[in-house]
């Protein structure tokens, strides 16, 4: 049978890297087994859940073209559904109601404390009477957890992983107001969703026991788990603010393709050999679960950069017009002409090879696109002295005549130099100050040909105006 996964984030943030990893890794494994990949949004926190951040995290997963299956599922809709199921596991004698005062739980968790144990709910209403229940408490629903014995979990990351039944106390499934809590919702939802592999952090280990129980108790079949290490800062901490981006959204206004996010996210944790640069064709090909390691993977922006590189040289480039076109825009407060298009278009083969992201692509062609009369830096104004600008006058009279390509531009630039008795820098420099605005930039003949005629020509009489 066709595997069914599921990805499952909380709305309360935007769409974090590790989410975006396991989001990753759940799509692989249902396009690799010809199965299905469900967007589920857990939205029963309805302080911290707003609608901003699952519109973040639908943007996010489109932007990575992780794409899912069928319609999203909105956990908050299924409250009544969750409430059905916890009556019939009361009525099944499976989960009872749990009138303890508040006075109580704090003893309970200060004993637990002092004995230097986990917090555990005694069982102390299991059996009974509710009839000896306090007219002021409202009582929550508990599951009657197993307590002999021990839950074993058959994970496809971290191998069989047991614990002790003794250790896993009568959990909370619907809280004292009539909702449901997380791990409760989460069996009902996978299992009416028909999720058959549940794939996610390993924060969620413990939940697998929990939920294991309630799976029992309801005679419902136990999908197989699998636990992804976290990732890490190249510190090895947790990562957090302190190392950099951290939501999707972050990466892709610093200029990283969706493809090299989504390469680079499958190489943390996941390998094929020795192979780095994996296309999405041969990621749904060979990715499955046995290959995840079970240690914490560090994320290296350097590594990222560089292989963000390698797909910017292999994209188009009228694609990667497309593409930087945004970023221009933000650098120029304005929207490109068709002109201006052109000349980007042309621009881009010598400048694609030299830039790791977009923000690097887009400030090396800013200066194609700048209006004119272009700005031109302190440093570079120094080499547009008196005599610098007589040869460029004179110059110009060669360069209205000749052939527009870059070599016969620098035919003619080297016969004038001769000619004047000159270094070819003497001429070269000046004439980068004035077409770009810089003393770098890529081979001025180069630039010129780029540019075009009429703008080159433009650009140097308003050097010399």
């Amino acid at each position: 049978m066709s595997p069914v996964v599921r990805f499952a984030p909380s709305p309360t943030g935007t769409l974090h890297i590790g989410g975006a990893r396991t989001a990753l890794f759940n799509w692989l494994y249902a396009k690799h087994h010809g199965g299905r990949f469900r967007l589920r949004i857990e939205d029963t926190d309805r302080v911290r859940s707003t609608p901003e951040a699952t519109q973040a995290i639908v943007d996010g997963l489109q932007w990575l073209e992780l794409n899912w299956d069928g319609e999203i599922v909105f956990q908050s809709r299924n409250r009544d559904r969750h409430t059905e199921i916890a009556r019939g596991l009361l009525a099944a004698g499976h989960a009872y109601f749990c009138y303890a005062t508040p006075a109580e739980l704090d003893a309970m968790r200060a004993k637990a404390k002092a004995e230097g144990r986990p917090m555990r709910y005694d069982g102390g209403w299991r059996d009974r009477d509710p009839a000896t229940a306090p007219k002021d408490i409202k009582p929550v629903i508990r599951l009657k957890a197993q307590r002999d014995g021990a839950t074993t979990i058959e994970d496809m990351v971290q191998g069989e992983v047991t614990v002790a039944n003794a250790e896993l106390d009568d959990l909370i499934i619907a809280r004292a107001d009539g909702s449901p809590t997380y791990n409760f919702s989460v069996v009902v939802d996978d299992h009416d969703m028909g999720i058959s592999h549940v794939i996610r952090g390993d924060d969620h280990l413990t939940n697998a026991f929990r939920q294991s129980q309630i799976y029992r108790a309801l005679s419902w079949e136990i999908p197989r788990f699998g636990h992804l290490p976290l990732i890490h800062g190249p510190d090895g901490a947790k990562m957090s603010k302190r190392h950099g981006a951290q939501g999707v959204e972050e990466y892709k206004d610093l200029g990283y393709l969706p493809a090299a996010l989504r390469n680079y996210l499958l190489r943390l944790g996941w390998s094929h050999g020795d192979e780095e640069i994996i296309s999405t064709a041969q990621a749904i090909e060979w990715f499955d679960m046995d290959a995840v390691g079970q240690a914490a993977a560090r994320f290296d922006f350097a590594k990222l950069d560089n292989l963000n590189g390698h797909y910017i040289r292999a994209t188009a480039d009228a694609e990667l017009a497309t593409l930087v076109e945004p970023f221009l825009r933000k650098l120029l407060g304005r929207a490109l002409d068709e002109g201006q298009r052109a000349i980007l278009l042309r621009a881009m083969p010598g400048l694609k090879t030299r830039a790791k992201t977009l923000v690097e692509l887009a400030a090396g062609l800013r200066f194609y696109v700048a209006p004119r009369p272009i700005a031109i830096e302190a440093s570079a104004s120094k080499l547009l002295d008196a005599a610098a600008k007589a040869r460029l006058k004179s110059l110009m009279l060669v360069l209205e005549a000749g052939s527009w390509e870059a070599k016969p531009i620098e035919d003619s630039v080297r016969a004038y130099a001769e000619k004047e008795g000159i270094g070819l820098g003497d001429l070269a420099q000046p004439l980068r100050a004035a077409l770009t605005g810089s003393k770098a930039s890529p081979g001025i003949f180069e630039v010129m040909e780029v540019l075009g005629r009429q703008e080159s020509l433009a650009r140097l009489a308003d050097a010399l105006a």
